[in-house]
């Protein structure tokens, strides 16, 4: 008897859990014009808080976050690259430091410049060369090398064949390949997402090459599309990826009305700020509880801020990892800096137009693969949901990755710039 009561109130409980979701969905379909995978509806979460009624599905999560206007900041990129704008006119007097072309790298060049007791005869003679580069994300398929797809590193390659030894050009003439340097990165980007300062390098036996004939070479092959900022002569020692000590990600989120902080400069009335994200009583004429569809920027930060200075395992934040990188060490990143503030993204200078958008900023000495979109994603969903200031934290307990959002959109993430130096706070470009 027990059963034939509680089963049609299960029944009655889901259906209702559906009808609610589905019109939260259907709202925002409405308004945006984005197209939603047909993959299966999993199962929300078993989050235990007060706010979990009011926590986005991830397919509600996967529609915020791709329902904008991501063209103005996939412009707002190219224009970087092409050095037709810099990043001072995205954070203007919020930053302690902005690089040039003049001093983009943040590693001391004189650290690596190569001394008459490193000069070896043989093998130990080869040219090794740093190049800093600069590519638009939303004209590449990421940086790896794939078959039939256009990447950054084939591109690069492909330009510095030129340059390689006699040895290894008679070895790729006789396996009928083609004539291709082998240069190795700081950081593989996925499609779609852009590096500002992206380092990469590559070497040579032949001592007859100037830095110069390499940036020429490499900026000759896609004009507009990608830009040498530096290349330099660095020992044999040097590597892209394993000498970095730490690695720094811009994110850019389109701002739509209702979500930007003017009113929460002066921080006056936290308390107040606070409820404004409780959803708990509010509901529709049907008696459903509402979902909220804004967050506030101010609340990003704090949830990313309690992140800073902790050794902390992320594996419930990345994605498309190998399941021997799942436990232990190798998932765990120590996160210098975690900020996210409101900005102002340049649209047309000529005529004026701007909007307003939120920029995150993190540095930590690794990142798992995808982890800085699901950070992004999640953070906007607990801020939304007005989850507690370490919910991200908490979140790192959970069993499932399902606890957190599906990654945000590639087209807003940028890795900024990687450090062969101890990381100084001073050049945190959000404060």
């Amino acid at each position: 008897m027990i059963l034939s009561y509680q089963r049609p109130r299960a029944l009655a409980l889901e259906l209702r859990s559906q009808i609610i979701r589905r019109t939260f969905v259907s709202s925002m379909e409405t308004n945006a014009n984005v197209k939603i995978p047909q993959t299966k509806d999993y199962s929300h979460y078993n989050h235990t808080d007060s706010c979990k009624s009011s926590r986005w599905t991830s397919r509600e999560s996967y529609l915020f976050m791709y329902a904008r206007p991501w063209q103005n900041v996939i412009n707002f990129y190219s224009d970087v690259v092409n050095g037709q704008i810099t990043f001072l006119q995205l954070f203007g007097a919020k930053t302690h430091h902005i690089p040039d072309d003049n001093s983009l790298d943040p590693s001391d060049e004189s650290e690596y410049v190569i001394t008459p007791s490193q000069k070896r005869a043989g093998r130990w003679a080869r040219m090794n060369y740093k190049i800093v580069l600069s590519y638009h994300g939303g004209s590449f398929d990421g940086w790896q090398k794939q078959p039939e797809l256009n990447t950054v590193q084939e591109v690069i390659e492909k330009s510095l064949g030129k340059f390689v030894d006699e040895r290894k050009a008679a070895l790729l003439r006789e396996k009928g390949l083609p004539l291709e340097a082998n240069v190795v990165v700081a950081g593989r980007t996925d499609k779609g997402v852009t590096g500002f300062q992206q380092v990469c390098s590559f070497y040579t036996w032949r001592e007859d090459i100037k830095p110069q004939d390499i940036q020429d070479a490499i900026n000759s092959i896609t004009p507009g599309k990608l830009r040498v900022i530096s290349v330099s002569k660095v020992p044999r020692t040097f590597h892209p990826n394993f000498s970095a000590k730490w690695r720094r990600y811009l994110y850019i989120f389109p701002l739509n009305n209702g979500e930007t902080d003017e009113e929460d400069d002066n921080h006056e009335n936290e308390k107040s700020l606070e409820s404004s994200f409780d959803n708990e009583n509010e509901k529709d004429d049907e008696g459903n509880i509402k979902k909220p569809t804004r967050f506030k920027v101010s609340k990003v930060n704090k949830l990313l801020q309690q992140l800073e200075g902790k050794l902390l395992s992320y594996k419930m934040f990345a994605r498309d990892t190998k399941p021997s990188r799942n436990t232990g060490p190798p998932t765990e990143c120590f996160v210098f800096h975690a900020r996210a503030t409101q900005v102002t993204l340049t649209i047309d200078a000529k005529k004026g137009e701007y909007t307003k958008a939120m920029c995150i900023e993190l540095v930590a000495n690794r990142f798992l693969r995808k982890m800085v979109r699901v950070l992004v994603a999640t953070s906007i969903r607990e801020a939304a949901a007005g989850a507690e200031d370490d919910a991200l934290i908490k979140l790192m307990d959970a069993t499932c990755r399902r606890a957190t959002a599906p990654p945000a959109p590639p087209d807003g993430l940028c890795l900024f710039d990687v450090g062969y130096k101890d990381f100084d706070s001073q050049i945190c470009l959000i404060v």
